[in-house]
């Protein structure tokens, strides 16, 4: 008697539709990683803007929204214009800038367009080394992965 079952169940499928689960497949896999060094590359031009004195550019990091938060000691700041204008009051010059670097990052993703990202801040300027940790939101949208929350403290 025959077997109803085939040692080969996939030689039947048609070869677009076997495609098609290889295509899914291989995207899954590959979109965490791709997504952390994204995010990784975000925060690297956060890093180099800061540097050279560019708040701005530091910005372009932050989703350009109202929603957009930063929480830090007991305050909480609302949208990406008033995050923008409060590090622009409390960064006047180069010198207060300092030179800033990260370290110790943990990107946990939360979702195929969330992520986690925790790590260490430090800054050193001529008189002081001013240091924290930071839990950061990021969120993929139309512009990429964007920092729709930062808790800094």
């Amino acid at each position: 008697m025959k077997s109803m079952i085939s040692s080969r169940p996939l030689a039947r499928l048609p070869a677009w539709f076997l495609m098609v689960i290889a295509f899914f497949t291989v995207n899954a896999v590959a979109a965490p990683g791709d997504s952390a060094a994204q995010i990784r590359t975000v925060m690297s031009a956060q890093v180099a803007a800061w540097n050279r004195g560019d708040i701005d550019g530091f910005m372009e990091g932050y989703a350009r929204s109202g929603a957009t938060e930063f929480v830090s000691g007991d305050r909480i700041t609302r949208g990406w214009q008033t995050v923008r204008d409060r590090y622009r009051k409390k960064y006047r010059s180069r010198e207060t800038m300092g030179r800033l670097t990260f370290s110790e990052i943990k990107i946990t993703p939360l979702g195929a367009d969330a992520a986690m990202v925790v790590g260490r801040w430090r800054l050193v300027r001529q008189h002081d080394k001013p240091h924290g940790i930071f839990t950061l939101l990021f969120r993929r949208n139309a512009s990429g992965w964007r920092i729709v929350h930062d808790h800094t403290s």
